[in-house]
């Protein structure tokens, strides 16, 4: 079956690596002692209350930072679905944003049992993410290859900080072959929360999307995903054992090594749907940072 071709869809947010405070010049010299200035990725602290309440500090590029709030909170378990959140306070001075319930909680007993994460940029998960696993009953939808491509295609050549400056991963909600919302962050699991944190305030459905991350697939994206609804997971990159340990125990379809026209999946490919073939695909070209990028 011919390949779909590839559309101008339209992001409901893409990238902008133009924006102000994202990055800024450092000088430096090169390896023949020659003087450079590179454009760097920015990181800084963003700590995050719910309610009255400290939760955890966070080291991030500053965008979104209502979004990783809330997509932090509902990922760990200390937001639930249809609960009110009454508002979201981004402080840019004091580097942090407060989240409000309609009704206060009680979090001492999870905030005791913080586990430090494989995650760049000191990921942190807490003890009771994998009990909230019991009760994922994520839908057994397919995926077809030729969506695969298409989304490999058009993420890849998608203006971003990756391209721009580098020291960054990327994390796309899709729907078939359209990229939706894309996010970027020093972490993988910022980027993923801030993913969530858009569905949570949109009430957007996971059932029917897919979730590409330029990451690795490791067992806190593969929880965080899972906890997201999102029946599928896939990733540019490589895979941990654990990561497909669960993702086959949740029934989500997990591919990585997505690049051209390769990919592996190591969990659900009953689901794949081949309609694509792979002969037809063009080999990825190679990534053309912009001069400055590392």
């Amino acid at each position: 079956m011919q390949l779909a071709k590839l559309t101008d869809i339209n992001y409901v947010i893409a990238p902008d690596p133009e924006k102000v405070g994202l990055t800024r010049a450092v000088a430096g010299v090169d390896h023949l002692g020659q003087a450079v200035e590179l454009g760097v990725v920015e990181e800084r602290p963003l700590t995050i209350f719910l309610n009255r309440r400290e939760i955890v500090t966070a080291m991030t590029i500053g965008d979104y930072p209502e979004f990783l709030a809330l997509g932090f909170l509902r990922n760990q378990g200390m937001l639930q679905d249809g609960e009110t959140v009454t508002a979201v306070d981004f402080d840019e001075e004091l580097e942090t944003v407060v989240v409000r319930t309609q009704t206060e909680t009680d979090y001492e007993d999870k905030l005791s049992r913080k586990t430090r994460t494989s995650g760049c940029a000191v990921g942190t998960v807490f003890g009771d993410m994998m009990e909230g696993l019991a009760e994922v009953n994520l839908p057994k939808t397919s995926v077809r290859t030729s969506d695969l491509y298409a989304l490999s295609a058009k993420i890849n050549r998608t203006p971003s900080l990756y391209l721009e400056a580098g020291a960054i991963h990327g994390t796309v909600l899709c729907q078939g072959e359209a990229p939706l919302v894309y996010m970027e962050d020093v972490g993988r699991h910022n980027a993923v929360d801030k993913v969530a944190g858009w569905m949570f305030q949109t009430g957007t459905s996971g059932a029917d999307k897919l979730l590409y991350t330029t990451g690795r697939l490791t067992s806190e994206m593969v929880i965080k995903c899972a906890l997201m609804g999102i029946p599928a997971l896939a990733s540019r990159s490589g895979f941990t054992a654990w990561g497909v340990e669960i993702a086959n125990q949740v029934g989500l379809t997990l591919i990585g090594r997505l690049k051209g026209q390769r990919f592996v999946c190591l969990s659900g490919a009953e689901r794949l749907i081949r309609d694509a073939d792979p002969t037809a695909v063009a080999a990825e070209p190679p990534k053309s940072r912009r001069k400055g990028g590392v």
